[in-house]
């Protein structure tokens, strides 16, 4: 059965795009740790990160790092947070986002809802920041 990541792949259900390449894809958060919380998901359906073939996972965080510098450049927080936690959805997922202290890694403080316009500006963000930092043909447009 496709996960709900799978059917964002598959352009099924919406999600703000930033990245986009034959490996991965990565998209914003509909329950954001902060502004910009981005998920760097592999096109494979893999399960644990554990699962996940070595050069994918090396290549996932190679995204992550794009993502984390590109968060950096919009809102200079004091922190990009990494995690990878796969309980929300059985589908492998980094999580990037800006990190003010060690509450920001609580997914209890995640937003329950956002509001649709700040997201498109978040993600259009992103995006120029991605482009800016070398990363042209991953970025969608």
């Amino acid at each position: 059965m496709a996960t709900v990541f799978t059917r964002i792949i598959a352009g099924e259900l919406p999600a703000r795009f930033v990245w986009s390449d034959e490996y991965a894809v990565a998209f914003l958060s509909v329950n954001p740790l902060g502004p910009g919380h981005t998920l760097v998901v592999p096109r494979l359906e893999v399960d644990q990160w554990t699962d996940a073939p070595p050069p994918l996972l090396a290549h996932l965080t190679t995204v992550a790092h794009a993502v984390g510098a590109a968060i950096r450049a919009v809102w200079a927080p004091p922190r990009v947070g990494l995690l990878v936690a796969g309980f929300e959805v059985p589908h492998l997922h980094v999580h990037v986002f800006p990190a003010a202290d060690m509450r920001a890694f609580d997914f209890a403080n995640a937003a329950a809802s956002v509001d649709p316009a700040e997201q498109d500006r978040h993600a259009g963000a992103l995006r120029a920041a991605l482009r800016a930092g070398g990363h042209r043909a991953t970025v969608p447009r």
